[in-house]
C-alpha cells in the first residue's frame, strides 16, 4: 500500500508504504529515490474486510492544510478590508449619484415654469395685438390720405418713418435718465423700482407699472397722429409708434433675455444681445455705482468707464463657458 508518495513540502511529509515482502507498514521513514522506484512498481493487494474493496490513493495531509492562528487573523483582516471596500464603494456611488431635489425645490421649479408660461403668453399676446393694431392704423391713415388728396404724402410718410427711429432712440435716452434720477435716486420711484432688484414672488412685480406709464404717451401720440391728417400728425404718429416699438423690444430683451421671465427662443444666441444682457447684469451687480443705466446702449456706457470694457469681456467669456452646464441641466 502506498499513500502519498510524491510532493515536496517545507515540513516533513507523512508517508505510508508497504514493503514488497512483509507488508508491515513503515511510518515516518524517509524514502530515497532509489527506494521509491521499486515501490511504485510493486503490486499492492487490497486488504480483505469481508468484501473486496480497492484502495484509493489520497493526497498527502500536512499541517499546512489546517488554518493556523496567523491564517485566521489574515482571514479576519481580509474580511474587514472587504467590508471597508464595499462601504467605500457604496459611499462613492452615493456621492456620484445626482442629488434628488426636495419637494419644496420641485414645487418652486414648477411654479416658476407656470409663471414663465403665463408671462410669455401675455408678452406674445400684447406684442401681436399692439403690432397688428399699429400696422392697421398706419395702413388706414395713409390710405385715407391717398383717397382724399389723390396722391401719397411722401413728406409726411418720411417724417413718420424718421420719428419711429427717433422715438426708439429717444426712449433709450429717456430710460437712461429716468432709471438713475427717478427710479433709483428719487425715493418715490425707488419704492416701486426696488421690486425689480429683489427676488420676485409671482409673474409680475411692482416695477411693471412703469411700462404702463410709458404706454400712456405712446397711445396718446398715436391717437392724435391718426386723427390729424398733416405733417404734425404724421410726426406724432411716428413718435408714438417708436415708443411702442421700444417697449416691445425692451420687454423681450430686458424681461425675457436678461431676467428670464419667459423664454425668448433664438434671439438669445445673437452675440450683440448677449453683450447687452451682460451689461445690464453689471448694473444689477452695482460694481460701477449702478452703471450702465441704459439698456440697448449699455455697452457704450461701459466703454466710457475705466475698467468697464474689461469687466464686460470677462463676464461674457464666463457666461460662454457656463452655457454647456446650463444646457445639461
Amino acid at each position: 500500500l502506498l499513500c502519498a508518495l510524491q510532493g515536496q513540502h517545507k515540513g516533513t511529509m507523512a508517508l505510508c508504504a508497504t514493503t514488497a515482502t512483509g507488508g508491515s507498514p513503515l511510518l515516518g521513514s524517509r524514502v530515497s529515490r532509489a527506494q521509491r522506484a521499486p515501490l511504485l512498481h510493486t503490486t499492492v493487494r487490497p486488504i480483505s474486510l469481508g468484501a473486496a474493496a480497492p484502495f484509493t490513493l489520497l493526497p498527502p495531509v500536512c499541517a499546512s492544510s489546517f488554518p493556523s492562528p496567523s491564517s485566521s487573523e489574515d482571514l479576519s483582516r481580509a474580511r474587514e478590508q472587504g467590508t471597508t471596500t464595499t462601504a467605500n464603494a457604496q459611499t462613492q456611488q452615493q456621492a456620484e449619484a445626482p442629488l434628488q431635489p426636495s419637494p419644496a425645490v420641485m414645487e418652486r421649479r414648477q411654479q416658476r415654469q407656470r409663471e414663465q408660461q403665463f408671462y410669455k403668453l401675455a408678452a406674445v399676446a400684447a406684442s401681436l395685438g399692439v403690432s397688428g393694431l399699429a400696422i392697421l392704423a398706419t395702413y388706414l391713415r395713409f390710405y385715407w390720405h391717398l383717397r382724399d388728396a389723390g396722391e401719397m404724402p411722401w413728406g409726411e410718410l418720411a417724417g413718420t418713418v424718421a420719428l419711429v427711429a427717433g422715438g426708439v432712440f429717444g426712449m433709450e435716452m429717456w430710460a437712461r435718465y429716468a432709471h438713475k434720477s427717478l427710479w433709483h435716486d428719487l425715493p418715490s420711484g425707488w419704492a416701486l423700482h426696488k421690486s425689480h432688484h429683489e427676488p420676485r414672488t409671482g409673474p409680475f412685480e411692482a416695477n411693471d407699472i412703469f411700462a404702463i406709464i410709458n404706454g400712456v404717451p405712446a397711445m396718446a401720440l398715436c391717437a392724435y397722429g391718426f386723427l390729424t391728417p398733416n405733417l404734425t400728425g404724421g410726426l406724432c404718429f411716428g413718435a408714438g409708434l417708436g415708443i411702442t416699438l421700444f417697449g416691445i423690444m425692451y420687454m423681450f430683451v430686458h424681461d425675457g433675455l436678461v431676467h428670464r421671465r419667459f423664454p425668448v427662443g433664438p434671439i438669445a444666441e445673437l452675440p450683440a444681445l448677449k453683450r447687452i444682457a451682460v451689461a445690464h447684469q453689471i448694473h444689477h451687480g452695482g460694481k460701477f455705482d449702478g452703471a450702465p443705466w441704459g439698456l440697448f446702449l449699455g455697452v457704450q456706457e461701459l466703454d466710457e468707464i475705466p475698467g468697464g470694457r474689461a469687466e464686460l469681456e470677462r463676464l461674457v467669456q464666463q457666461s460662454e463657458q457656463a452655457r454647456p452646464a446650463e444646457r445639461q441641466q
